[in-house]
């Protein structure tokens, strides 16, 4: 189709296939390198476990300030040492050292407690320490 020529400035207007081109062949393009990515990309596949596997060990922290492992009170909300739970984490990671001790406080407790509740596994020596959903 040929362009009208509008006035002496020589502008043809503003022409819709040209873009329509480029647009085609970058879709074409990154369409050929997302297949090509996703045959390079492998990600492991989530299997059955061969073994022993390891288990979880869960404190609680409730709004009082009580530590509770196991359903027993390892610590009352005033108490401010807390060796038993030390005891217990450790206690508990010398059958299995590669268990995961999860700290579960509740939204209520005080930050005070809960870092005196980390700070007591650590010096029982937990190497996966992580945080939880509190129990309702």
């Amino acid at each position: 189709m040929a362009a009208t020529h509008q006035g002496d400035s020589g502008d043809f207007g503003f022409q819709i296939a040209p873009m329509v081109d480029v647009v085609f062949v970058l879709l074409i393009f990154f369409m050929t390198c997302a297949g090509i990515r996703e045959k390079m990309l492998t990600v492991p596949v989530p299997g059955a476990a061969t073994g022993d596997v390891p288990v979880s060990i869960f404190v609680n922290i409730d709004a009082a300030g009580n530590v509770i492992a196991n359903g027993a009170v390892l610590a009352a909300g005033g108490e401010k040492e807390l060796t038993p739970v030390r005891e217990f984490v450790a206690k508990a990671l010398r059958t299995s050292p590669e268990d995961t001790v999860i700290i579960r406080p509740s939204g209520d407790a005080r930050h005070e407690r809960v870092v005196a509740v980390v700070d007591a596994c650590r010096a029982a020596k937990a190497q996966k320490l992580v945080f939880g959903m509190a129990e309702n």
